[in-house]
């Protein structure tokens, strides 16, 4: 508003200097910098308060970090100047870090790490992406490691159709390692199929009759993933988030975003799925 005076920060403790490396993001860029480059490499996303020593401790650390690699890229945000990115990503402390690749949120942590904590996330990440993004490098070409009979025992009860059992040994291996992408994925995957076989093959029709039934268009999505349209199901779901608000606004996302893990990052229909929600959320 022109000609305002913002006298809140006479309340506020003394602000810290904010990072100076030249990696600034706001949301007028937001999309440039971030959802478009993270296409190419993924775009580490660091969100910070100036009023926090540890949030600037970590973006410094951050800065360092990322002049050693030309595989990833770094966006540092300033938290309370750009509340709608944070609240886009569901940020509930700062600071936040988050791993954003063709579009989509990877990975994340929250509070600052030692670095060699982070140098471990980082590796994480590009490994989990090396091959899929057109410009993050091969890494060392290391051999293949053996076959992982922890994997191997959750597959062969996923072929006998004992989604419990393999949805216990994805959790298993996530509790050893919560950074382990493939189990993530492969844990995702179970527990869709297992939750679309309880589903009412007429649920379709149902969620079609009756738009305004929240719950049937989640089924219905589900539906329509499972038969081989993920099209119809990010459509229908989108449709949803630009009908809803609130609560019943913030359920269809985090569906639809359950569904969009389901696929590689940079699925093009993933991608531009994204962009329309990103249009239907602002």
């Amino acid at each position: 508003m022109s000609g305002a005076v913002d006298l809140s920060s006479l309340k506020q403790p003394p602000v810290t200097d904010a990072p100076a490396g030249g990696h600034a993001v706001s949301e007028a860029d937001f999309e440039a910098k971030v959802l478009r480059r993270s296409t190419e490499v993924p775009v580490v996303v660091a969100l910070y308060s100036q009023r926090s020593p540890g949030s600037i401790e970590l973006v410094s650390l951050l800065e360092q970090l990322v002049g050693e690699s030309d595989d990833w890229e770094l966006a540092t945000i300033e938290a309370e100047a750009n509340m709608r990115i944070a609240q886009a990503f569901g940020v509930q402390g700062i600071p936040t870090v988050i791993a954003v690749a063709a579009g989509q949120p990877l990975a994340d942590f929250t509070g600052n790490q030692p670095e060699a904590q982070v140098r471990q996330w980082l590796a994480a990440v590009l490994d989990a992406v090396r091959g899929k993004l057109p410009g993050v490098g091969e890494g060392e070409g290391e051999p293949e490691a053996p076959e992982d009979p922890r994997f191997v025992a959750a597959e062969e009860a996923l072929e006998r159709g004992d989604f419990d059992t393999a949805e216990a040994a994805y959790k298993a291996i996530l509790n050893a390692e919560p950074a382990n992408g493939e189990a993530k994925a492969a844990l995702r995957q179970v527990q869709f199929i297992s939750r679309v076989q309880n589903l009412d093959p007429a649920g379709i029709a149902k969620a079609d009759a009756d738009p305004s039934d929240l719950d049937a268009a989640l089924a219905a999505a589900d539906l329509e993933m499972f038969n081989q349209e993920p099209q119809a199901a990010f459509d229908r779901l989108i449709g949803q988030v630009k009908r809803t608000a609130g609560d019943d606004r913030t359920r269809v996302r985090t569906h639809l975003l359950e569904l969009f893990e389901l696929f590689d990052p940079a699925e093009p229909i993933v991608m531009a799925a994204r962009r329309k929600l990103a249009a239907a959320l602002y």
